[in-house]
């Protein structure tokens, strides 16, 4: 996990601790989304992921947006708020998914990486 958040970090530009916050963001969207196949696999190979979605879980959660947040709070436009919410424009969030998603690729295959794409409308877009 610490080689994808100094990935993440020097990509889009922001410190280790918000780096590992947006990869626990989309991590827990991605097991929201898809529990088992290929992302309980990388989940089971990064050692430290499942624990940073869950942080990024937890901070969500009691971090309560209201009705804006609740409305919001599910897809990819609800991971795309948590994001913008850490300071992250779209260019960041795009580089963000580019470099976990080419990670992931190292870990599991290109082929499953294009699964969970394929599972999820929209996350094409951060391959």
């Amino acid at each position: 996990m610490d080689e994808l958040i100094e990935r993440v970090s020097a990509a889009i530009g922001v410190d280790a601790g918000v780096a590992k916050t947006a990869i626990g963001h989309v991590l827990a969207f991605m097991q929201k989304e898809l529990p088992d196949g290929p992302v309980a696999e990388f989940f089971d190979k990064v050692a430290g992921a499942r624990e940073a979605a869950d942080e990024a879980s937890a901070e969500a959660d009691g971090g309560a947006g209201g009705l804006l947040g609740g409305l919001l709070g599910s897809g990819l436009m609800g991971v795309a708020t948590k994001l913008n919410a850490l300071g992250l424009d779209m260019g960041q969030i795009q580089k963000l998914g580019h470099e976990i998603f080419g990670y992931a690729k190292g870990v599991i295959g290109e082929e499953k990486v294009k699964e969970i794409a394929n599972s999820i409308p929209g996350l094409s877009q951060f391959l």
